[in-house]
This record gives structure tokens, sequence and C-alpha cells, in this order.
């Protein structure tokens, strides 16, 4: 595997517990970091190098931190999943592009 892969793995988990205890400690609930989430996939895909020039499959590996990372928000602190799980429920819940409908 991909060194880089990994550190993306490890990446992700981290941030996903830095803000499972920004919610614990009071200083963003998960609706303002799901939020927050939604804003970051909205500019992703809404950028027009990414819809004229990437594939489906480029533009999903661009969006799957910010995906993972809204499913890992979603989970509560004493039932962290790992990022296998989460891995595959970002894939089970993508939804297609406007330019695939």
């Amino acid at each position: 595997m991909n060194t880089a892969n990994l550190q993306l793995e490890g990446l992700c988990l981290a941030i996903a517990a830095i803000n499972h205890e920004l919610v614990a400690k009071g200083v963003l609930s998960q609706n303002e970091i799901d939020i927050a989430l939604r804003k970051a996939e909205a500019a992703a895909v809404g950028d027009n190098r990414h819809t004229d020039h990437l594939s489906p499959a480029n533009r999903d590996a661009i969006c799957f931190p910010i995906r993972f990372l809204q499913l890992a928000n979603t989970t509560s602190a004493e039932h962290l999943w790992t990022f296998s799980h989460l891995a595959k429920m970002v894939g089970e819940t993508k939804r297609p592009y406007n330019d695939q409908q």
C-alpha cells in the first residue's frame, strides 16, 4: 500500500478524534461540524476545474476525507468506528454528481 494512503488514514482518524473532543468540550456542536464539512464538500465539487477536468472517481477521491469526517461526526465518542468501517460506509452512501444523473 502507498505510504501516503496510510498517512491519510491516520490524518482522517486524528481529525475525527479532534472533532469529537471539540463537541465533548462544547466548543462546537455536531451540527456545526456537519455544516462546516458540507460547505467544504460543496466547495470541492463546485470547483470548475474538478467538474470539467476530473473523472467522477477523482472527484470522489477529493471528497472522500470530507465524507469520512461527516460519518465519523455522527458516531458517538464511545463507539468510534475503524477506518475501514467508515471508508466502507462512505462508499455505500455516495451520491452521484449532477453531471452523472
